[in-house]
């Protein structure tokens, strides 16, 4: 066979190929969601004499196009597989794994976005809290880049930077400083989050110094399910042992109901339905929701707490239900801090704001 037939035939198999490879992707029943990655699937675009005559219909088609590959998410497994394992690289878009532990890289330190978070917590102080008879404070929760990036080869950013720079910049609140009651085992392995029944240490000290640890008594029993698959399993795209997703339970725990403004309807603590959907850790408090109060019918206290929180806080507020008749959560990240005042009147209350170094890092989301 000589060079020109062999030029024919491979570029006939080429274009056999990418035709086949077009009309699966035309055909094919499209996907929405991509349960793997937890996110939006990029749709057909409609076509239209506006986006034809630009380059936006094309723009849009090729994000389709890769979103609806057919099997897209087999040729995700193997282009993991083969950066890590073959061609030895560190990570995989952003994933890395280390002792078994997958994280994804959070570099770098953005010093505006930190310094505009500060500024959205004090707002919220100056506008709701300043005159009245509360007492406020914060705390920085670190992701698990805190442990395990630089030690391991990675970029980190500089957490000790991103905790003064908050401290700057908040006034008239005590900053209670956890980094050092925690360690890389008390993160999911394939999880962002932390885990619940691990948090003994981090719960005593925010206990202690905002005084409540005195009245937190119940022993707690632990729940267990299984197979967890946390986010960065499916971002991953490799074959991970699955794990045990752990909730704690007490009498109080489960005498304590749970109203949530956004339905106007009453729920338990934990949401068991959860468990079964394509984020388990969404059982903590329903997940997601931007305003919502435990109230406590067996308390010894007329005390209350409000959190400013993000995801983390889900899984600790339950920590705190004991100690206090009601625990209202605010996720700023979902209601405008402007509207607060319609839902809350804040009056010797304890405040606490806790929030992630994911979330300070990108504080555009808090509103």
């Amino acid at each position: 066979m000589n060079d020109k037939t062999k030029n024919k035939a491979v570029t006939s198999i080429f274009i056999f190929f990418f035709a086949v490879a077009a009309l699966l992707i035309v055909l094919h029943e499209q996907n929405e969601t991509s349960e793997n990655e937890r996110r939006k699937l990029s749709l057909m675009p409609r076509p239209s004499i506006e986006n034809m005559l630009s380059t936006e219909y094309m723009t849009d088609f090729d994000k389709y196009a890769l979103d609806q590959f057919p099997f897209r998410d087999n040729f995700r497994e193997l282009k993991a597989i083969t950066q890590f394992y073959v061609f030895q690289q560190k990570d995989n878009n952003g994933i890395y794994i280390t002792n078994d532990t997958v994280s994804k890289i959070e570099y770098p330190l953005k010093e505006s976005s930190v310094v505009d978070a500060a500024k959205k917590l004090s707002y919220i102080y100056d506008f709701y809290l300043a005159n009245e008879n509360t007492n406020v404070f914060f705390s920085i929760i670190p992701d698990k880049n805190y442990f395990s990036a630089s030690e391991n080869g990675y970029p980190a950013m500089d957490y000790d930077k991103l905790v003064a720079l908050m401290q700057e910049n908040i006034d008239n609140m005590k900053y209670i400083n956890i980094f050092d009651c925690l360690s890389i085992e008390d993160y999911y392995a394939t999880d962002t989050h932390w885990r619940q029944e691990r948090l003994s240490r981090v719960v005593e000290r925010i206990a202690a110094e905002m005084r409540f640890l005195d009245r937190l008594k119940e022993e707690f029993t632990i729940n267990k399910f299984s197979p967890f698959y946390g986010v960065y399993y499916g971002q991953a795209a490799l074959p991970i042992v699955p794990e045990t997703l752990y909730y704690l339970t007490t009498d109080i725990i489960d005498n304590s109901k749970v109203y949530n403004y956004e339905t106007s309807k009453y729920t338990g603590v934990y949401d068991i339905n959860k468990l079964d959907s394509s984020d388990p850790y969404e059982m903590f408090l329903s997940g997601a929701v931007p305003l919502l109060t435990i109230e406590n019918p067996k308390a010894q206290t007329n005390k209350e707490l409000v959190i400013f929180r993000d995801s983390f806080g889900s899984s600790i507020a339950p920590h705190f239900v004991e100690a206090y008749s009601k625990v209202t959560l605010i996720d700023i990240r979902y209601i405008t801090s402007d509207y607060l005042g319609s839902f809350i009147t804040f009056d010797d209350q304890d405040v606490l704001f806790l929030y992630s170094t994911l979330v300070l890092n990108n504080s555009t989301m808090l509103k």
